[in-house]
């Protein structure tokens, strides 16, 4: 078999989100292919949607239930010990993509003997096949045989996994799996999965669809996802040790932990979550000093952040508690600036 698509579900059977990812891969141009979807304990109609196209196109879709809540990860992971494919590519169940996207990304591998293939999204707020706001989705200087060079950009910005098709012999022969029962599984399963492929190659084109609408979980914030953020960033450099990639990428990996462990925790949590708490503050200020305590003279980051930013960091670093008054007097004053 060629391919195997990989869908988690959860939840998604009202408005229309299901069946719209859905037609969009049964309807795929691509030859010999199979989907996986895999429902993770949903509480509405989503599996019995899934059961309605196994029906209808038992040759190639599975409907399968678990009945514990694994999160994304652990419905991939699943997903992952069904497969067939020679190639596997994942999408999310309130997501969708072009009817030839498989099919191009396929074709890319197999002109080029790539054994990892993505393109670019567009972000969209309405089920069509319009293309909305394109977001490029790795550079092309990430191209091609994969040398140390490339790997130190990879790491930094390995690029969703949904726009995305891996060999599977590769992720079988090093066991890559996601974490399971957290959010941001990708944040720490990406980087490391990218190191382990030898030549990456890029459609040019956005084929996939990222749909932004008014229930989609990413745009809430809440306490769990800030602290599961710090784990997938603890969970990066394990892993980043276990398969020996932290020596060789280790000024790499300190900027990919800051961002994610550190810069875009504090924002989200400062600016998402209720009455913000300064041990939680203190908790991301001691992780960093036990993981990264220099990584303010880090390039990467005195390059990518602006002096604000900067800023906000070191006073966190130096006084949680003059950071969260800082913070919170600073937005308040741009709120009252803007109304008047």
């Amino acid at each position: 078999m060629k391919l195997s698509i990989i869908v988690p579900v959860y939840n998604m059977a009202g408005d229309n989100k299901l069946r719209y990812c859905l037609d969009s891969l049964v309807n795929q141009t691509i030859a010999d292919y199979e989907i996986i979807a895999v429902d993770d304990a949903s509480t509405d109609e989503s599996f019995k949607i899934m059961k309605e196209y196994e029906a209808r196109y038992p040759w190639k879709f599975k409907a399968v239930q678990t009945f514990e809540n694994r999160r994304q990860g652990g419905a991939r992971n699943i997903g992952l010990s069904m497969a067939k494919g020679n190639w596997v590519g994942f999408v999310d169940s309130d997501d969708w993509v072009a009817y030839d996207m498989y099919e191009k990304l396929v074709k890319k591998a197999e002109e080029t003997g790539a054994d990892v293939v993505g393109c670019d999204y567009n972000m969209t707020d309405k089920q069509s096949m319009e293309v909305g706001k394109v977001v490029p989705n790795n550079t092309m200087e990430q191209t091609g045989v994969l040398d140390f060079e490339r790997y130190r950009m990879l790491v930094m910005n390995p690029g969703s996994m949904v726009i995305k098709i891996y060999r599977r012999n590769v992720i079988e022969e090093n066991n890559l799996r996601f974490p399971e029962k957290t959010f941001y599984e990708d944040n720490c399963a990406s980087p490391i999965w990218m190191l382990h492929f030898t030549h990456f190659e890029k459609v040019d084109e956005p084929l996939y669809y990222y749909y932004q609408h008014d229930t989609s979980t990413v745009h809430e914030i809440s306490m769990e996802k800030c602290e599961d953020r710090l784990m997938m960033g603890k969970r990066l450099i394990e892993e980043s040790r276990k398969y020996g990639f932290y020596k060789p990428f280790r000024k790499e990996l300190e900027f990919a932990f800051t961002k994610l462990y550190f810069m875009n925790t504090f924002y989200s949590y400062m600016l998402g979550v209720k009455n913000p708490q300064v041990s939680f503050l203190e908790l991301m200020r001691k992780g960093m000093k036990e993981e990264f305590p220099d990584f303010e003279k880090n390039s990467y980051y005195q390059e990518a952040f602006d002096e604000e930013q900067k800023k906000m960091a070191h006073l966190l670093m130096k006084s949680p508690s003059r950071f969260k008054v800082y913070f919170k007097s600073l937005y308040t004053y741009r709120k009252l600036f803007k109304k008047l």
